[in-house]
C-alpha cells in the first residue's frame, strides 16, 4: 500500500510541476499555457502530491522492531 501511495503522490507532484510551467507559460505546449489559473492550480496539486508522500512515508508510532 505505502508503495502505490509513492508512486500517486509523484505522479500527482509531477502533473502539478508541469501545470505551473504551462500556467506561467514556460512551457508553451497545450491549452492550458499563459492561463495563470493553471499554474495555482499546479501548485495545490504539487503540494497534495508531496502530502501524500510524506504522510505515506511517515513512521507510525508502535514497538519498534528488532534489527538483530
Amino acid at each position: 500500500m505505502k508503495w502505490l501511495l509513492d508512486i500517486v503522490g509523484v505522479v500527482l507532484a509531477l502533473f502539478g510541476i508541469v501545470w505551473i510551467l504551462q500556467g506561467t507559460d514556460i512551457l508553451t505546449t497545450g491549452f492550458m499555457a499563459g492561463h495563470i489559473q493553471y499554474a495555482i492550480l499546479g501548485v495545490i496539486v504539487a503540494i497534495v502530491g508531496v502530502g501524500v508522500v510524506v504522510l505515506a512515508n511517515r513512521r507510525r508510532g508502535g514497538t519498534p522492531t528488532a534489527s538483530r
